[in-house]
């Protein structure tokens, strides 16, 4: 597309949703004027790489740079002005009031369109000491807390146990530093449920990292902080990363709507309640995939798409955003943790309807050398069947599955759907029962009532009720670990010992659920009544250590 009269884009902010604007919309009309507002030192770089620049894993600097304002106006002819920040929006004039940083200086630039991609800024709450704290949001920040570790720094507090504090806390670890994370929260990275997070605070502890969990910060003083239990932790930096907060105070301040949960608020095509100014990124709500009401998806990959997506809408192309389903991951030193769509806890406390099913498949064949376990949860509706959301934990072939559940969400397949998706299979990537094949198979015998059963948090209120608790493992697997209280009658051993088997009702498991199934239906056909440990003893025991 070319424009008949050329159209003036200001762009304000760049980075991931406003340089993908930029440059598609150059891609479309090469004969628009485009500018591009930075505060910042850094127009375009990889701000998910920053933790692992601080931990030596990236070690040169420059390879965060994506894009200079040089090779932008080279390559795309966009103007590009750092330290260049926005400070006022005139939307019935159509202008930007822009401040020099480097001189003080204000000047006026008019628009015909407008994009804002101000981001989000790292919540900081008041406390004593909080002028010591550093945040990790752009280069400059990762330039400090280099300057802090070339300094001598040897213990850190990294407070927040979400992706971004758990990736800091684990580079900040490798590069030696003794490192408590703080969460305010029982467990760490809260998007998580509890018996999938467990397993990542095992590995973070095993890694060196202190967990100070069920806690917060009261005080930050010169090498130590302070925690609401009244313990002083070792702090030579001191890193917050307990959430971030959408930039909205220019698109407030020029009469934009900002929406229920503090973003600004945009229709299908990025655009905002002004017809001429569009927003993208962690600043610009989003629609949620499951229940269609707005929410703020702070992830890299939604602004690049919605910044190409509000270029394709100025150039007068038909668009419209698909709902966000949230589908993030992050590595917790040897292990890899991914989610999709909702967790138990979101779809418990908003009252939902959901049939949760947990496996533990190996990552590929089991006969193929190096096959690792993979903790795989996935909830359902029990209605209509739809995928409400995934969680994986393991040391291989976790972002697979996940992005594989996370398309079928977004192709509106159901649960047991999933059973029949054509997945590539080889020994050293998978096995001809993919685990998402697997989960699907699950689904459709709970849909079928072929399977019913218990889950982890359910199981002391079922055999409160009177029902038995029958363990079908191996005798050996029994004595290395069980539930107190459970009668171990081996698989294998069922059929002959059935007479042995307590009255009433029974609940039967396994280490992780499949041969509890197979005891389900063979106890199905002696013509008693059971229900299988979802997960078995696998998924039980992380849900104790939560």
């Amino acid at each position: 597309m070319t424009s008949e009269v050329p159209v003036k884009v200001v762009i304000v902010g760049g980075v991931a949703g406003g340089m993908s604007a930029a440059t598609r919309l150059r891609r479309l009309d090469e004969q628009a004027q485009i500018v591009v507002l930075e505060r910042g030192a850094h127009v375009s770089y990889a701000n998910c790489g920053l933790p692992y620049f601080l931990g030596g894993v990236i070690e040169e600097r420059d390879a965060l740079l994506v894009q200079t304002p040089e090779a932008l106006r080279a390559r795309f002819r966009i103007d590009v002005r750092v330290r260049s920040e926005a400070v006022a929006v005139d939307t019935a004039a159509r202008t930007v009031t822009v401040r020099d940083l480097a001189s003080g200086e204000e000047y006026t630039e008019s628009y015909d369109r407008l994009v804002l991609s101000p981001g989000a800024r790292p919540f900081v709450p008041e406390l004593p000491g909080v002028e010591r704290v550093f945040t990790l949001r752009d280069v400059s920040d990762t330039d400090r807390i280099a300057g802090e570790l070339a300094a001598g720094a040897r213990s850190a507090v990294v407070v927040g146990a979400g992706f971004i504090g758990v990736e800091a806390a684990e580079n900040l670890r490798r590069r030696g530093l003794g490192v408590t994370l703080v969460e305010l929260a029982g467990q760490v990275l809260p998007p998580l449920d509890a018996e999938m997070a467990a397993p990542l605070a095992a590995e973070l502890r095993a890694g060196g990292v202190e967990l100070a969990l069920g806690t917060q910060l009261t005080e930050v003083r010169d090498g130590e902080v302070v925690l609401d239990d009244g313990r002083a932790v070792p702090a030579d930096l001191v890193l917050m990363a307990i959430g971030v907060r959408p930039d909205v105070e220019l698109a407030r301040a020029a009469g934009l709507a900002i929406g229920p949960r503090g973003g600004i608020t945009v229709d299908e095509r990025g655009r905002t309640s002004d017809e001429a100014v569009y927003a993208v990124g962690d600043a610009a709500e989003k629609r949620d995939a499951l229940s269609g009401e707005s929410t703020l998806v702070p992830l890299a990959n939604l602004a690049n798409r919605h910044g190409r997506l509000v270029a394709d809408a100025i150039a007068g192309r038909p668009v419209s955003a698909r709902p966000a389903t949230g589908t993030a991951v992050v590595q917790v030193f040897g292990l890899t943790a991914a989610a999709t769509g909702w967790n138990e806890k979101r779809l418990r406390a908003a009252g939902r309807r959901y049939q949760a099913l947990h496996l533990h498949p190996g990552s590929h064949a089991g006969y193929y050398p190096g096959a690792s376990p993979i903790a795989l949860k996935v909830l359902f509706d029990p209605d209509d069947l739809s995928i409400l959301g995934a969680q994986a934990v393991g040391a291989d072939g976790v972002d697979k599955r996940v992005d594989v559940l996370a398309t079928a969400i977004a192709g509106g397949l159901t649960a047991p759907e999933l059973a029949d998706l054509e997945l590539a299979y080889a020994p050293p990537y998978g096995s001809a029962k993919d685990p998402v094949n697997m989960a699907g198979m699950i689904a459709e015998n709970l849909v079928t009532r072929t399977d019913r059963t218990v889950q982890w948090h359910e199981l002391d209120a079922a055999r409160a009720a009177g029902a038995s608790l029958v363990d079908v493992r191996t005798a050996a697997e029994h004595a290395r670990g069980a539930i107190p209280g459970a009668v171990n009658i081996p698989l294998d051993e069922l059929r002959d010992r059935a007479a042995e088997l307590p009255d009433g009702d029974l609940l039967v498991h396994c280490q992780v659920g499949l041969r509890g199934h197979t005891a389900l239906r063979l106890l199905a056909g002696l013509g008693r009544d059971a229900a299988n440990l979802d997960g078995g003893y696998a998924t039980w025991s992380a849900g104790q250590a939560a």
